[in-house]
């Protein structure tokens, strides 16, 4: 039998990990990530879900459910990303920003939102203006460590102190790290959290200074309307990741929806929407 390439191994143990912490099925046939009050959703998530080998369990608190949700995607990008570095050189960290990373006016392209910050504690009329509204933070970030001139050098000789004395890459110009992708995870999607997903993208493209990082949405959302609502349209997202995306068009088509399978393949062939196993390849260009 031809082995799995890498990156189908690193799926899999992705939804098998899923499967064990968060994707579940209750007694009364309802997989975790639908929707009680939606006919449609609790069907194509049932499944789905079984198609994915998900255990019977109990259903846990929303706040739970994305929490664990976004732990797991995280080690998956870490995990995934870390082989890739053949393709994309460079001394890169994958976090979590819930836990004790940094944030993003910590990198070079955002630096100067810390100083924004100080101003409005320092004056109330303009913290009420801002509204806070500049420090949306993603769920996981992608980061380059600036490098070290021996390490720049090591081939030839590129840099010294004559020249390129402003580019973030020399550790000596700065040392902030460079933040290279941003990374929204929704376990599910609903009206709200896909206006929250937009106004954070639109947040890192208005305030960087330099070149927008890679911005992409990770879900595990059945219904390919509820997709669509982050996934169409350009300008802030890139692209939007499903969990997935080839069990989820299996189970529409099975269950036999043509206007989600249209919609589906509208989301696909647009280039709005691709599988979880496609991301750390996206995020190494």
């Amino acid at each position: 039998m031809k082995p799995l390439p890498n990156s189908c191994k690193a799926r899999e143990a992705f939804h098998e990990r899923l499967c064990r912490d968060v994707l579940l099925i209750t007694s009364d046939h309802m997989a975790s990530n639908a929707d009680s009050s939606n006919p449609a959703s609790k069907e194509i998530a049932y499944v789905l879900a079984k198609k994915l080998g998900a255990p019977s369990g109990s259903r846990q608190a929303g706040w739970t459910s994305g929490h664990l949700f976004e732990s797991i995607c995280a080690e998956f990008v870490k995990t995934a990303f870390a082989g890739l570095t053949y393709l994309r050189p460079g001394k890169w960290t994958v976090a979590q920003v819930s836990g004790p990373e940094m944030d993003r006016a910590e990198f070079k392209r955002y630096s100067h939102l810390r100083e924004i910050e100080r101003l409005a504690e320092e004056h109330p009329q303009l913290k009420a203006i801002l509204a806070g509204g500049y420090f949306i933070k993603p769920d996981i970030i992608v980061f380059r460590v600036p490098e070290d001139d021996p390490e720049v050098n090591r081939q030839t000789v590129l840099v010294d102190d004559s020249c390129t004395k402003l580019a973030p890459l020399r550790k000596r110009n700065g040392g902030l790290p460079i933040l290279h992708a941003s990374v929204s995870c929704k376990w599910t999607i609903r009206s709200d959290r896909s206006q929250n997903s937009r106004s954070e993208a639109l947040n890192l493209v208005r305030n960087r200074k330099g070149h927008t990082p890679h911005i992409v949405v990770v879900t595990a959302e059945p219904l390919p309307g509820r997709i669509a609502s982050i996934a169409l349209g350009t300008g802030d997202i890139d692209c939007v990741y499903h969990f997935a995306l080839t069990e989820l068009s299996e189970t529409i088509n099975k269950l036999n929806y043509p206007d989600a399978q249209d919609l589906l393949k509208t989301l696909i062939e647009g280039k709005r929407l691709r599988d979880i196993a496609d991301l750390p390849l996206d995020l190494a260009v």
